[in-house]
């Protein structure tokens, strides 16, 4: 048996000082060194009500006891668990990880410890895992059980409805009610059982992965959720009890909340004795303020645990990091040495997101439909958390009959390394939230282990996924590659969300076709001149160009045209403008690739002299797009007109959704729309290189300057409709990502910059969504809806506003604070570049403001529904049926939608882009062949890759009407590889991101210069200086 290797511990590459602490065992690390002493049986009861034994060492800490657990359950997410036990006087009390075990169990093989959760975080989607998730449902299965999660009778009914659906699947009248008369799940269940059956039968199709999901959205928001409560009385004897939760302390008098001291708010907790107090800090806006409240609770005892749990609850959700343990003083100690050992919920998810890890499949011990006939196998985990399909372990050669009742996509996982390189034992998941059971290789596979690319920040276009799986195509395939059926993404998480950008597996080895050095060697000697290379790139460009013309003319055109709901005045505008174009293009890539094959030597003609140039082409053909003016000067129109016959018509508006969902639409349609104008950008900048590159005196120089002049002269006309189109198209993208606003296209907004900053509330730092408009600035957070869309939490019109750097204020790292009219708001950026960015767009803004006519805070607050009720500081929820019911109406009403677009890219990188990044993006489109390498891969695959809307999109050809897979570029770095990388190869580059690295090799030295320039445009932002100049004319 191979021992893992050793690696770097999560503290570590932390940076925090070695301890022993950290509360969960480190992945790819073995259990503990076990100290010398006599060995003695500690008894486990897990959450599924089942125990086990572990033998350990008296002298052993009670961190080697939980890392036994964690690495018996494969948990990574251990942080949020603990071990408790009932100890002498009868009370339950945590284990102390740092404590031998001796020194805390009197009795320890009579001592049953429990494994639960200890620290309940504010949102499920914090948890990545699908096994913590799982882990939770348990809990919250628990709790309902025994009373703790108290709550009405329709919660009560809801929750268990999820509960009895990951156990026993699709609802049946006479097998469900026989299960609730068979199974307790709340007290009294017999009155709700109807009522039960009613929630069970609406949720067909929720495998029980997607059951926990919607288990954890209703209970998040019972005010009782996660919460243990202290018996106290108050000073005038009341009886009351005393909670401890991520926002603060909170009251309760009998199960209903009536006070609560937000972190933010509380100076100091300590205790005396019986009693327990919480100090206060000042507050300006009461008169009467008490500085200290004092509760009064049964024993010191009971005191102290739950000033410990206080500790750790502060320093878990508030901190950064774990606190560094006071000096011993030398001569007398004064109040307790506790503090909280282990990693914050910050450093938890960190770690997991940057990790890369192997998951080995758990079971669900009361789960009758945990057993699927998907075959699955290790994946790099994704960054998102989503709930992916069930799986389960089988071995190689079982084959199970699906289940007549599954209504959920059978799916398929495709290796992610070589599979001789899996552990038996895995406590970190590769996969985040999905089991996986050893691979075996489908029809037409070849027999070795193949290995596959990280995909990590790939995503397969069209049909992104929240959850990495990919699903087989039944009956639907249109293709085959390499002898094999492609496979396509299952789209949908449990709430019915479209996924994260960054999660979908890259096409494998299988996907692409592998070219080795020998094919290079046979490879035909193409002219090596600069001017070759530059007039290949239009041909490259041009097909690109035309396939995404055929999105409009043909695949939109067959959607609509018969349509009804399509009013006849849209598909005049669009079609009427789009068909000339397309034919008139069809023939000028004809002429392009005739001219191409003359000048490569692949044609019958022996003298090429004359065929060595392309600036008598592109004139013939310029002269021949101005008549096309025209129709290029309508695409305006033809953006306006559609965005017009969507508000009118819900069913059309339906149409264009769908077929944005569709994968040969894998960018939005508005796009495609603006494609004619941007075209002309791409023929102005060929022939700049053209007319750089040759000498006066060139037989081609001629040609290429007058066909300059004639592309310039209509970029000119075109320019200022193509500056206010662009901005127009960005507020209608917007407008599908944001919901909380009402008219966010209106007369005059312009679009200046979106991206992620922590803004700083009660709860401490929250990743926050900006939107930065001229006149107003946006805060929102990713919602929890099914179209994965983010919701407003509040507006700052610019007017009056001002903005200044509040790092040594705050103590946060590149904070600033915007101070406004009616509030005012810390925010802190990921780095310093960033913080320079946001102060000088929004600095910028604040001045188009001060300059423009009126106020802007009326047009706001009228657009803006109001967020006031789900303050972000809120301490608690209003427990309604309404509420509890929102998941669901959400997937009811609200459609799927796409989740790679930029905003969505940005929220998961934390990262920022602007409209002038859009704007360079726009002018540096790129597409060509190349060949791709991964780290740990040995050959190199040649694909078609395009490069547009800040991502690469690779195809197997440029014959194909669909990318197999994208990734999104912001956030990465494009280098050139070192020495020690070993890539022997010329005109090589490197592209990295943390832990993801591809090699990209390019046929010569100008086509390598130009992959690197375009993807620089994308991963470098543009100064903002730049926004107002651009919208002056270009000297053309």
């Amino acid at each position: 048996m191979v021992e893992p290797e050793h690696r770097a511990s999560a503290a570590q590459r932390l940076g925090a000082q070695e301890t022993l602490g950290i509360s969960t065992l480190d992945p790819g690390h073995r259990p503990p060194t076990m100290p010398p002493g006599r060995h003695v049986s500690i008894k486990i009861r897990m959450l599924d009500d089942t125990e086990e034994v572990f033998e350990v060492s008296q002298r052993a800490s009670g961190k080697v006891v939980f890392d036994l657990v964690c690495t018996h359950l494969n948990l990574v997410e251990g942080d949020y668990f603990s071990l408790e036990y009932q100890d002498q006087h009868k009370m339950m009390v945590w284990l102390d990880l740092l404590k031998p075990i001796v020194k805390q169990l009197r009795r320890p093989k009579h001592t049953v410890l429990r494994f639960v959760v200890k620290f309940f975080p504010p949102d499920h989607t914090q948890l990545l895992e699908e096994l913590t998730r799982y882990l939770f449902a348990l809990q919250v299965k628990h709790d309902l059980a025994c009373g703790r999660l108290a709550c009405n009778d329709s919660s009560a009914a809801l929750l268990v409805s999820h509960i009895i659906q990951s156990e026993i699947g699709d609802f049946e009248e006479s097998q469900s009610r026989q299960h609730l008369l068979n199974n307790s799940y709340i007290p009294d269940q017999v009155a709700l059982i109807d009522r039960i059956m009613e929630f069970h039968s609406k949720n067909v199709g929720q495998t029980p992965a997607e059951s926990d999901y919607q288990l954890l959205e209703v209970a998040r928001r019972l005010e009782l959720y996660g919460v243990r409560l202290h018996p106290a009385k108050d000073r005038e004897g009341s009886k009351l009890s005393l909670a401890v939760a991520h926002t603060g302390v909170l009251v309760f008098q009998g199960h209903t909340k009536i006070n609560a001291f937000n972190w933010s708010k509380v100076r100091k907790l300590s205790f005396k004795r019986k009693r327990f107090l919480i100090k206060l800090r000042p507050d300006l806006n009461q008169s009467s303020y008490q500085d200290t409240l004092e509760f009064l609770m049964g024993s010191r005892d009971c005191c102290k645990v739950f000033w410990k749990i206080c500790v750790e609850y502060h320093a878990f959700f508030r901190l950064f990091e774990e606190p560094k343990p006071k000096p011993k003083p030398v001569l007398f100690t004064r109040g307790s040495s506790f503090r909280f050992s282990g990693r914050t919920q910050k450093q938890v998810i960190d770690y997991v997101k940057d990790s890369e890890f192997k998951k080995i499949p758990f079971e669900r011990k009361h789960s009758r439909v945990q057993h699927s006939s998907s075959r699955l196998s290790p994946l790099p985990s994704p960054h998102r958390p989503q709930v992916p399909k069930e799986s389960v372990s089988r071995a190689p050669g079982d084959i199970v009959d699906s289940p007549p009742r599954r209504h959920w996509k059978e799916s398929v996982l495709v290796s992610a390394e070589d599979p001789s390189a899996l552990r038996t034992r895995s406590s970190p998941s590769s996969q985040r939230n999905g089991a996986h059971s050893e691979e075996r290789p489908g029809p037409g596979a070849e027999p070795g282990p193949a290995r596959q690319p990280h995909p990590e920040h790939l995503n397969t276009a069209g049909v992104v996924s929240n959850s990495p799986h990919l699903s087989a195509s039944s009956g639907n395939s249109q293709g085959m590659v390499n002898g094999q059926k492609p496979v396509e993404l299952c789209g949908h998480s449990p709430d019915g969300r479209q996924p994260s950008p960054l999660t979908s597996p890259l096409l494998n080895d299988a996907g692409s076709v592998r070219t080795d050095d020998e094919d290079e060697v046979r490879r035909k000697r193409f002219p090596t001149d600069k001017a070759y290379f530059i007039a290949k790139e239009l041909l490259t460009t041009e097909r690109t160009y035309l396939k995404d013309l055929e999105v409009v003319t043909v695949s939109f055109q067959n959607l609509v045209g018969k349509d009804e709901a399509a009013p006849d005045s849209l598909k005049s505008t669009i079609f009427s403008n789009f068909d000339p174009l397309y034919k008139f293009h069809s023939g000028f890539l004809r002429e392009v690739e005739q001219r191409l094959a003359l000048w490569e030597g692949r044609s019958n003609a022996h003298i090429k002299g004359d065929y060595q140039r392309i600036g008598d082409v592109m004139l013939k053909n310029l002269q021949g797009l101005k008549p096309l003016t025209a129709h290029l000067q309508k695409h305006s129109e033809a953006l306006v007109e559609l965005e017009k016959a969507c508000r009118g018509s819900r069913r059309l508006e339906v149409l264009v959704r769908d077929f944005e969902l569709q994968k040969v639409c894998y960018i939005p349609l508005n796009v495609f729309i603006l494609r004619p104008l941007h075209r002309l950008l791409h023929y102005k900048q060929i022939l700049e290189r053209l007319c750089k590159h040759y000498p006066p005196t060139h037989v081609d120089f001629r040609d290429c300057r007058a066909a300059l002049a004639d592309v310039s002269e209509v970029v000119a006309q075109l320019h200022g409709s193509m500056i206010k189109m662009e901005n127009f198209q960005k507020l209608l993208e917007l407008k599908k990502d944001l919901i909380g606003i009402d008219s966010l296209v209106t007369p005059g907004r312009e679009f200046i910059r979106l991206g992620c900053l922590s803004k700083l509330s009660g709860k401490g730092l929250q990743q926050r969504m900006f939107f930065l408009f001229n006149d107003v600035l946006l805060y929102t957070s990713r919602g929890m809806t099914a179209t994965n869309q983010f919701k407003v939490h509040g507006q700052l019109p610019l007017h009056d506003m001002t903005i200044r750097e509040s790092e040594d204020e705050w103590g946060v790292p590149h904070a600033f604070t915007l101070v406004g009219q009616r509030q005012s708001v810390v925010v802190a950026a990921s780095s310093l570049s960033e913080m320079e960015k946001w102060m000088e767009d929004i600095k910028m803004a604040i001045d188009l403001a001060e300059t423009s006519n009126g106020h802007t805070a009326d047009l706001l607050a009228r657009s803006l529904t109001d967020n006031k009720s789900t303050t972000e500081d809120s301490c608690a929820e209003a427990e309604s049926e309404d509420d509890l019911m929102a998941s669901r109406t959400s997937l009811e009403r609200q459609a799927p939608h796409r989740g790679n677009t930029t905003v969505h890219v940005c929220w998961h990188r934390n990262t920022s882009v602007s409209m002038v990044d859009f704007s360079i993006a726009v002018e540096n489109q790129l597409s060509g062949n190349l060949l791709r390498k991964f780290k740990n891969s040995n050959g190199w695959q040649k694909l078609w890759v395009v490069f547009t809307n800040f991502s690469l999109f690779f195809y197997k050809t440029h014959q194909d009407d669909y990318p197999l897979a994208s990734l999104p570029l912001l956030g990465y770095s494009v280098t050139i590889p070192t020495e020690s990388e070993n890539i022997h190869k010329d005109y090589v580059f490197k592209l990295h991101f943390k832990s993801h690295v591809y090699y990209f090799r390019s046929e010569s030295e100008y086509t390598f210069e130009r992959w690197m320039e375009v993807i620089r445009s994308a991963t470098v932002s543009a100064s903002s200086t730049c926004i107002l100049s651009r919208k002056e004319p270009h000297p053309y």
